[in-house]
């Protein structure tokens, strides 16, 4: 059984990923910071349906706490299949952005996803086999108003998704990015409504969490095995 931890796996996205995952006969490692409670119950109704899922309490952008934890996690085996879908927004315009907005926001998704990926590669290698998929955003391929650090922390993203996948093309692993549009969430639904939607969408809806979820646990099966180094947007055509 092949072991899959997602970060942010408590949040909406996360938890149709995490669902996902189990169906599909992962064992899930279901991470939240501070969603202990949500976390606990995704993994007792995972277990219910006949999954295998545990949970995972730890900051990512600390990278001591972060690492030990993941060592903790890693004393079984190698944990094969990464999900670092954990992020936040802090907008606002950038001449009213202050620091702790930027660093925030670029902490968590990029240190995050080293602190993260990092410590789980070498066993990965050593395995022979891996996935590491990273939520992005639409942002990172093409901006938006008040949001340059999440446009900042998203695009470079791609970047080290690119990058790391040339490094471990030979040794089995894919690297990939996978870039979602306006997905229904709570977060989204007061951001946008009905009405924006169907200008900003050609396809006139929000797509949903579990919708993502597909496009990431193919990415994580052994049909993608020729996919890598790709950012692959999911967005009702808006781009």
């Amino acid at each position: 059984m092949k072991r899959a931890l997602v970060t942010g796996g408590s949040g909406e996205i996360g938890a149709a990923i995490c669902r996902r995952l189990a169906a599909d006969g992962c064992r899930v490692i279901v991470h939240s910071n501070r969603q202990r409670q949500k976390a606990d119950a995704l993994v007792a109704s995972i277990v219910a349906q006949g999954g295998s899922a545990e949970t995972a309490m730890f900051d990512v952008t600390d990278r001591a706490g972060c690492a030990a934890s993941l060592q903790a996690l890693l004393e079984p085996g190698a944990i094969q299949i990464l999900v670092n879908n954990a992020g936040i927004h802090a907008d606002a315009v950038f001449p009213g952005m202050s620091g702790e907005q930027w660093d925030s926001v670029i902490d968590v998704s990029l240190n995050g996803f080293y602190n993260v990926t990092q410590p789980l590669l070498m066993p990965m290698i050593r395995s022979r086999w891996g996935r590491i998929i990273t939520v992005s955003s639409i942002a990172g391929l093409i901006g938006n108003r008040g949001q340059v650090n999440y446009s900042a922390a998203k695009g470079a993203l791609h970047a080290a998704s690119k990058a790391l996948a040339l490094e471990v093309a030979s040794r089995g692993i894919t690297v990939n990015a996978v870039a979602p549009g306006i997905i229904a969430t709570a977060m989204s639904e007061s951001a946008f409504n009905a009405e924006a939607i169907k200008a900003l969408v050609p396809m006139k809806r929000a797509g949903r969490p579990e919708e993502v979820a597909d496009l990431v646990t193919f990415l994580a099966s052994e049909q993608a095995a020729y996919i890598s180094g790709q950012i692959i947007s999911i967005n009702g055509a808006m781009i």
